[in-house]
């Protein structure tokens, strides 16, 4: 794999932004993101600008991690939250511990299959581990079964959390992965 795996640096917003509106346009980003497309390329750079830089290299409450092909393309994504006993979560519930939360999890469809998420996800957990996090959680949809047999397979487990997603009757399971 001539992958580089690596935190985004606060001057790369143009192409996190880009990649974000790829991840947008993917068949199954209705399962997996809660904007779309067309909300997202609505916002202004600032909005881009500030978002890359709150989860650039060095950042401690938030890490974005990328994975840059030989041509420099960025092909992968996920981002790391971190989340502070005594807060309330995206969702409303009370976060009890220091935990990571995993959102914005992509691979471009050609990349797939190729390990690179597993890749994302091992400098995911080392970057947790590193802040001092006693677990990692993400949610995903009841229905994005590939998801859900991805996240099993590198170890998180469902926590039996349920996720309510407004009146539409949806609902995401939360899956952790506790500090060994």
């Amino acid at each position: 794999m001539s992958y580089v795996i690596r935190s985004v640096r606060a001057d790369e917003w143009v192409a996190a932004k880009e990649l974000r509106l790829a991840a947008l346009r993917d068949p199954v980003a209705h399962l997996a993101f809660l904007e779309t497309h067309e909300e997202a390329a609505a916002r202004p750079d600032a909005f881009w600008q500030e978002r890359t830089a709150g989860a650039a290299e060095g950042a401690d409450t938030a890490q974005q991690i990328i994975a840059e092909g030989p041509d420099g393309r960025w092909v992968g994504t996920l981002t790391v939250l971190v989340e502070e006993p005594g807060t309330t979560d995206w969702a409303g519930f009370p976060v009890e511990r220091k935990q990571g939360h995993v959102v914005g999890v992509f691979v471009r469809p050609e990349e797939r299959g190729s390990g690179l998420t597993e890749v994302l996800f091992d400098a995911a957990l080392e970057w947790s581990w590193a802040q001092g996090l006693e677990r990692v959680r993400l949610i995903v949809h009841e229905e994005n079964g590939r998801a859900q047999r991805f996240y099993r397979r590198v170890g998180f487990l469902p926590s039996g959390v349920i996720v309510p997603l407004g009146e539409s009757g949806e609902r995401e399971l939360e899956f952790v992965l506790e500090r060994e």
